[in-house]
């Protein structure tokens, strides 16, 4: 078993080094992460400009570049062979709802669900790193899982594990995407000349959080597991934009 260990925070954070640990023994680990945190990073590739690739004297490579990039050039030319699994995190905060669509974690895991290969990103719900030994805890426990009993089909899950002791963790839901509000206004501030800039401001309020959703689940102490796919094609607006497209357009 070969696994890709990768995330958003950047290869000498915690969080990494406490994933790559904590699946040591479930098969063959390499790391290839981000240079510096590219948090909100989202699925983006760098095309202006080449990457380069290091390795730290803990054998971790990094990469000058996005979780995309790191992922993706692991799997299309660093590395001489196939993962078997690829991980991405733990992260250093929440990834669910909307989160997701913005999150590098989770997208260092899609970069290997695009090419094929089983992909899991874990995330630790609060940031600071409480209770990480948790967290690491249950991500080993995951991929045994997954190791034991193959998920059939592409597979690429999203990992919310509450930040709290383990002994306070109830147990695993299956969940799907809840939903927050709009974020916050910018936060207007200026430089020391003036000029004026903008901060983005902080993640709206959750506006579902359900049962069945991932903002419930890791609300009553449950890691939520939320299987994920990359269709966006919205099928139940086809029929109409079929029949808006091929209405006559008034010359004018």
């Amino acid at each position: 078993m070969r696994i890709l260990v990768s995330n958003d925070d950047g290869y000498n954070v915690p969080g990494i080094e406490a994933l790559a640990d904590a699946l040591g023994g479930l098969g063959k680990l390499t790391i290839v992460a981000p240079e510096t945190n590219c948090s909100g990073a989202s699925n983006s590739l760098t095309l202006n400009r080449p990457l380069s690739v290091r390795q730290a004297a803990n054998g971790y490579y990094y990469v000058n570049g996005t979780p995309s990039d790191c992922v993706h050039v692991a799997l299309t030319g660093l590395l001489d062979f196939r993962p078997d699994l690829v991980v991405s995190g733990i992260n250093n905060g929440a990834n669910m709802g909307e989160d997701t669509l913005y999150s590098g974690t989770v997208a260092a895991a899609t970069e290997a669900y695009l090419f094929g290969i089983p992909s899991i990103a874990f995330s630790l719900t609060e940031k600071g790193w409480d209770h990480l030994d948790a967290a690491a805890d249950v991500a080993r426990r995951i991929v045994q899982r997954h190791l034991a009993k193959p998920l059939t089909g592409p597979v690429l899950l999203n990992v919310n594990i509450p930040a709290v002791e383990a002994s306070q963790i109830r147990g695993i839901r299956v969940t799907r995407l809840g939903k927050r509000h709009p974020s916050e206004p910018v936060v207007k501030s200026t430089t020391p000349y003036g000029d004026p800039v903008y901060w983005i401001g902080p993640v709206g309020p959750v506006s579902d959080s359900a049962d069945g959703t991932d903002f419930g689940a890791v609300e009553s102490n449950y890691v939520s597991v939320t299987p994920l796919k990359f269709d966006l094609t919205h099928y139940e607006q086809m029929s109409q934009i079929k029949d808006w497209v091929e209405l006559p357009c008034e010359n004018r």
